[in-house]
């Protein structure tokens, strides 16, 4: 029989590793995603994950349940956040070292959350009506937490709709013409730092300007009573004189693309100096967002994207 070394007889070469080398996999402690620590640090010293677990509701009614609601909150946020947009992703990343230390409570000593877990979290807890209230308004409560630390001088909202392609049979989804294929039609509104205000699902096939004012009034309503420079944009999608008397009954300052008209066309002069809303509808006389910009430049230190 050969020897198990390589040698049929003693006394020929073999290889001796020093003994004092020991070899251990240790795969599931190296990680690709350090990089999310910091934002996890910032998570903390703003609290916004605490924020998220306040406003929402547990529906579960099991006593076993190993991760709280913040925890599978921040799993399925900072996996989002590091490219991993599946759930299908969490029964890797719940070994994941980074993952488990961002996750925090029984993830830092066992493992995260699993797929099957964090699919029942996004699909029956966060489906809830009352949580979905709470979502919907979540991201304005970031941004007001951020601002009890460094408050505005000035705010400059910007709305917008934008396209979300679907596959498959979707609840919701429609076909758009405008876009060519099945799709959400979502609504956001941003601000001058691109921290999203507000957002709305719909289906594919609305206006671009359908349900404007659900979105916008409640982020109006908060910065109402605060002693601010108010502005707002929007495409020609918004030029409406619905739009146009709500936003000069906010005092806002407004810049809105007009769809080119006759009189637009032929620089009328009469539209120069149009001041009725009726008449800047029909001349396309509006502010001008050369002054936006130049304001939203003194205070962020950047103009306002062209």
């Amino acid at each position: 029989m050969a020897h198990p070394m390589g040698e049929s007889k003693e006394g020929g070469p073999r290889l001796d590793f020093g003994r004092r080398l020991k070899l251990e996999f240790h795969g599931s402690k190296v990680t690709s995603d350090a990089g999310l620590l910091p934002y996890r640090e910032l998570d903390d010293a703003v609290g916004l994950s605490e924020i998220a677990g306040n406003v929402q509701t547990d529906t579960r009614r099991g006593k076993n349940g190993r991760h709280g609601l913040v925890a599978q909150f921040r799993q399925s946020v900072f996996g989002r956040l590091g490219g991993y947009g599946e759930v299908n992703d969490a029964d890797r990343l719940s070994l994941d070292p980074a993952l488990r230390w961002i996750v925090g409570g029984h993830a830092v000593t066992k493992q995260a959350a699993s797929s099957s877990q964090m699919g029942r979290f996004e699909t029956e807890v966060l489906t809830t009506e009352e949580n979905l209230t709470a979502l919907t308004d979540l991201s304005g409560q970031w941004i007001d937490r951020v601002h009890e630390r460094h408050p505005p001088k000035m705010i400059v909202l910007d709305m917008d709709s934008s396209v979300s392609p679907t596959h498959g049979v979707q609840e919701g989804s429609a076909y758009n013409g405008h876009f060519g294929y099945t799709c959400y039609h979502p609504l956001f509104v941003f601000k001058q730092f691109g921290d999203l205000e507000r957002c709305s699902l719909r289906p594919g096939n609305v206006h671009s300007a359908d349900g404007w004012r659900d979105v916008l009034e409640p982020v109006i309503e908060r910065y109402r009573e605060r002693d601010l420079r108010r502005y707002i944009r929007g495409d020609a999608t918004f030029a409406s004189p619905d739009i146009y008397e709500f936003l000069e009954a906010e005092a806002y300052t407004y810049a809105i693309r007009s769809k080119p008209t006759r009189f637009f066309r032929k620089a009328s002069p009469i539209c120069s100096p149009a001041r009725s809303v009726a008449r800047r509808t029909m001349c396309g006389a509006i502010t001008p967002v050369s002054v936006i910009r130049q304001e939203a430049g003194r205070e962020s230190g950047a103009l306002w994207p062209r």
